[in-house]
């Protein structure tokens, strides 16, 4: 059953380019829980931002994502290997993985039948590890004008799925028991470009312009100049991370 939802492929350059990258000391962190630091799955990996960083610490990472368009965009590295698949459908033997991740995406897939695979290719004592991230905060006149864009501008153009993101994730329960995360952050030094890259890499900013034949970006853009000052300014971007973990319980002979 495929139930990829193509969202991003028509814009896979500009999500390569605009998207935030992830704290390395998650990484960090994740690899020092896990059982071995041999195989990494890094499941709908997008253009391969969290695979790139993954491949710092693990042996190998498969990075799998159901869009090739998304996968021509991911960069090279020989610790990694790209395979274009779904959640339900990766090329993972049995019991092999020490540490799964899932970012910014659980909330699209099947959960059901990914967990299932979570449990199958997962090694007894591995990790699952999925994050999110909502809206940002630059200053309080910026933050004020990007909330109007998010609940006001852009309401009724977002997927039903993401009041996932909203709510943290709070109603997915894990397949296995739950272990406390550290708190993580994103941060960026950005120019007013890279913003509006970004924003235009939201998956209804894509939805509200193919049914209206305009960017809705343009009704914020002048005021957001103002609240911003030089475009060519570089202001600290941050997003607070929503990180939950799981363990896979270690098999006890009986």
């Amino acid at each position: 059953m495929n139930t990829f939802k193509n969202h991003f492929s028509s814009n896979s350059d500009q999500y390569h380019l605009y998207r935030p990258s992830y704290p390395d000391d998650l990484f960090k962190w994740l690899a020092s829980i896990t059982p071995a630091t041999n195989l990494a799955w890094d499941c709908a990996t997008g253009t391969g931002q969290a695979a790139l960083q993954l491949a710092r610490y693990f042996d190998q990472v498969i990075a799998s994502d159901a869009s090739r368009q998304q996968i021509d965009q991911a960069t090279n590295h020989p610790n990694i290997r790209y395979q274009v698949a779904t959640e339900n459908n990766p090329d993972i033997d049995a019991a092999t993985v020490d540490l799964i991740t899932v970012a910014q995406a659980l909330h699209w897939f099947d959960r059901d039948i990914f967990f299932n695979e979570v449990r199958r290719v997962l090694k007894p004592g591995g990790i699952l590890a999925v994050w999110s991230y909502n809206l940002l905060t630059v200053t309080a006149d910026i933050d004020q004008l990007i909330n109007h864009l998010y609940h006001v501008i852009l309401d009724g153009f977002w997927p039903e799925e993401r009041h996932l993101i909203e709510e943290n994730y709070q109603s997915i329960t894990l397949p296995f028991p739950n272990i406390d995360a550290l708190s993580f952050h994103m941060n960026q030094h950005w120019s007013l470009p890279q913003l509006m890259g970004y924003l235009s890499t939201w998956s209804a900013v894509k939805a509200y312009e193919k049914q209206n034949n305009i960017n809705p970006l343009s009704d914020i853009t002048s005021t957001l100049q103002e609240a911003w000052g030089e475009p060519t300014l570089q202001r600290q971007v941050t997003w607070p991370l929503n990180v939950k973990v799981c363990k896979k319980q270690l098999q006890h002979s009986t």
